[in-house]
Parts: structure tokens; C-alpha cells; sequence
């Protein structure tokens, strides 16, 4: 198995109010087992090679828009009636309003527009896989746990069983501790069947197909990251939501540019030169002329005001965007903090390993200084504690890779600053 270590260099963490951002301290990169899994992830994941897909479509529009706006037109004429007319025009539409820069400008803010989603996608799939690997980890020690639970129940049932014929306990004693085997099974299945979900969220994400033990998986490290205790988030303009937002409305900005430019008519400018036939005589025939159209019936005006009711649109989706992304900041940085607050307080209150309280008790019962039922009660109570700090603990683990995807430190844990990142 391989191991996972996080860890913040110094104090990391993340900061509850919205004022500023300090510069945010260096993360240490994840393990290569995790990096490597992570990394073919995304070489494999269909939604991330679609947005790719995407990418490369717009880096094509890109080129497409620097190509000229207008084609020429070559005409042939022919007449053979009173005179012969042989002749050949050229004609061109001339660019005047630089149309092709004003669509340049839009693609290649679309272009910006898709890198920015392609990075959020892999930063999101990277964020599902991470919670649904933790989840599963932490499955397997829950089942682990129950197993040793199903072991404990079932020894004290036949324990039971013999002092019930020997007298020392009643039948209803006895009853009691069939009972609780047969509950410990009941909820050993349910763990199981938990597992199971838990692995199949792992295989829809990546595509891994698992037996049940994923001997190749990286396990997961026994110490939660540091609680955040000061900021440790990118500045907002730099995440890549608000590079998304911003991008989207340099695009529109663009596009109004491109909608009150497509109102200016062009001119065409044509040259024809040929040859004509009358009887006997012959004579060139050389002509140059200019047309114009008219933006007489319709002038354009609405597309333009419908671009820019779309640019309007988007500004306030980039406000909208920058509130959400400091709220979700602040929500998953508290979640966090709360959730490791917790777990490290329930991981101190247990005193020993579960199979040595199971042993004590077990003792305190055969001694009779304890009955059946308080028996029952004091070992549940210390398996449904432990199965719950499990269950703590992942919820803690998803927290962490939530906070990181919120603070736009995601990338930079898996692959260290932008400057070492690998391509």
C-alpha cells in the first residue's frame, strides 16, 4: 500500500472574513501515488476529455477569426448576339471596420472562456475522486471495525450459551445476546453494502475496477491537515471561477464590439476587363466599380442591444460568482475546522484499542460485575462510537479536499506551485 501525507508548511489555513488575501503559504505536494492516480484520472476521464475537446474547438475559432473576413469573387461573362463580349471581373468586399480583429477579440476570449472551464473540470473531478477515495478508506476501516464486531458478538454468544447451561445467566440473558449478533450482522451488512457505494463512486469518477481490497490504491494518512487558523486562499481575481466569470465577459464585451461593427456596411470594390466584337471591329473593355449595401431595412440595431443586455448579464454573474466563491471560502473553511475539532476530541476520548475494552468488559461480565444488558449497552456504545469517528473522520477528509478546491489551493497540492507544476 501507499501512503498519503499531508501536511501545510507552517501555519495553513484559511481565513473567515472576505477582507484581503496574504500571500498564501507553500503546500506540500501529495504523495506520487496520489499524484500519479489523480494525473490518470485526467487522462482518462470522458467529462474531462470533453472539455478538452472544447478547448481545442475554440483554439480553432481562434484561427478561424484571423482568417479575412471576405473571400473574392471571380465572374466570367460571355455574349454572342450583335456584338461579341468576352469578359472577366474580380470583385472584393473590403474590411473597413477591422470586422476581423473585433472576432478575433471574441474568440479569443472564448478561448480563455474554455481554458477556464477545462481547469475547473479537472480541478472538480480531481475534488470528487479525492472525496470518494477518502470515503472508501475510510469504508474499508469501518468494515474492518464491524468484522471485529461480529468476532466480539459472536464470542459472547457462545459464551452465553455455556453459562446458560451451567445456570449462571437466565434464558431472557441468553436471549439478549443472540439478539445482538444477530444486530451486529444486520449492520455489518449495511457496512458492507456502504462500501460498496462508496466503491462504485470511486469507479464512476475514474474508472477503476476494484475487488474490494484495491491493493494499488494510496491509503490514507491517520493525521488530519492542521486546522486553518489564517488566510490560505488564492486571491479571488486568481480562482479559476472568477477567471471563468472574467473571461466570459470579456467575450460578450467583445461580442457587442462585434455587433455594432457587423452594422457598418463594407464596399466592394470589383474590376473587369475583357474584350468586345462588333462586325469588324475589336476593342478592351476595362471597368472598375464600387457598391455599397444599404442598412435600410434592417439596421442591426437589435442585435446590438441584445449584445449588450448579454454583457450587462454577465457582469452580474461575475459579481454573483465572486460572492459565492468567498461564501463557499468561508462555509467549507468553518466545516472544516469544526469537523477536525471534533474528531480530534472523540480520537482522544477513546482510551485503548476497541478489542481491549471489548476484553474488559467481557472480564467485568464473566466476573458478574456486570450483567447481561449493561454488557450489551457499554459495547455498543464503544463500537458505535469508534464506527462514527470513522465516519467523522471522512466527512472531515472531504472537507479538507472541499476547502482546498474552494481556497484554489487544489492544483498547487497536487502538483506544487504553478511554477513546478507538471504539464
Amino acid at each position: 500500500m501507499f501512503s498519503l501525507r499531508i501536511a501545510l508548511s507552517g501555519a495553513a489555513c484559511v481565513c473567515l472574513c472576505a477582507a484581503g488575501h496574504a500571500s498564501a503559504p507553500p503546500l506540500d505536494r501529495a504523495s506520487p501515488a496520489v499524484r500519479d492516480r489523480i494525473h490518470a484520472l485526467w487522462a482518462d476521464n470522458p467529462a474531462i476529455q470533453a472539455a478538452d475537446a472544447q478547448r481545442r474547438a475554440a483554439e480553432a475559432r481562434v484561427r478561424a477569426a484571423a482568417q479575412p473576413v471576405y473571400n473574392p469573387t471571380l465572374s466570367l461573362e460571355g455574349e454572342n448576339a450583335d456584338v461579341d463580349r468576352r469578359t472577366a471581373s474580380a470583385s472584393l468586399s473590403l474590411d473597413l471596420s477591422d470586422k476581423r480583429r473585433a472576432r478575433v477579440d471574441e474568440s479569443e476570449a472564448a478561448l480563455r472562456v474554455s481554458e477556464a472551464a477545462y481547469a475547473l473540470r479537472r480541478r472538480d473531478i480531481a475534488a470528487e475522486w479525492l472525496k470518494a477515495w477518502a470515503s472508501a478508506e475510510l469504508a474499508r476501516r469501518q468494515r474492518s471495525l464491524g468484522e471485529e464486531r461480529v468476532v466480539a458478538m459472536t464470542r459472547f454468544d457462545h459464551l452465553a450459551a455455556d453459562r446458560l447451561r451451567v445456570g449462571d445467566i437466565s434464558a431472557p440473558e441468553r436471549d439478549l445476546a443472540a439478539q445482538a449478533l444477530a444486530e451486529a450482522r444486520i449492520e455489518q451488512a449495511a457496512i458492507e453494502g456502504q462500501l460498496a457505494a462508496a466503491l462504485a463512486s470511486v469507479t464512476a469518477i475514474g474508472g477503476e475496477r476494484d475487488d474490494g481490497q484495491a491493493a494499488g490504491w494510496p491509503a490514507l494518512s491517520e493525521a488530519l491537515p492542521p486546522s486553518p487558523d489564517r488566510i490560505d486562499a488564492q486571491a479571488l481575481d486568481d480562482r479559476l471561477e472568477l477567471r471563468q466569470a472574467r473571461a466570459e465577459q470579456q467575450r460578450l464585451d467583445a461580442a457587442v464590439t462585434v455587433a455594432r461593427r457587423t452594422r457598418l456596411s463594407d464596399p466592394t470594390i470589383s474590376l473587369t476587363g475583357g474584350r468586345v466584337r462588333s462586325g469588324s471591329r475589336s476593342d478592351p473593355v476595362i471597368g472598375i466599380s464600387v457598391s455599397m449595401p444599404l442598412p435600410v431595412r434592417n439596421t442591426g440595431r437589435a442585435e446590438v442591444m441584445a449584445a449588450q443586455a448579454e454583457a450587462d448579464a454577465a457582469l452580474a454573474d461575475r459579481q454573483a460568482t465572486a460572492w459565492k466563491a468567498e461564501a463557499t471560502l468561508r462555509q467549507t473553511a468553518m466545516t472544516y475546522r469544526v469537523l477536525r475539532s471534533t474528531a480530534e476530541t472523540l480520537r482522544k476520548a477513546r482510551t485503548g484499542a476497541l478489542g481491549e475494552r471489548a476484553a474488559l468488559l467481557e472480564r467485568l461480565w464473566q466476573a458478574g460485575e456486570l450483567d447481561t444488558s449493561d454488557y450489551l449497552v457499554q459495547l455498543k456504545q464503544n463500537l458505535d462510537t469508534a464506527l462514527s469517528t470513522l465516519t467523522l473522520e471522512a466527512q472531515t477528509w472531504q472537507a479538507w479536499f472541499d476547502y482546498l478546491a474552494a481556497a484554489g489551493r487544489l492544483p498547487e497540492w497536487i502538483d506544487g506551485p504553478a511554477t513546478d507544476a507538471t504539464p
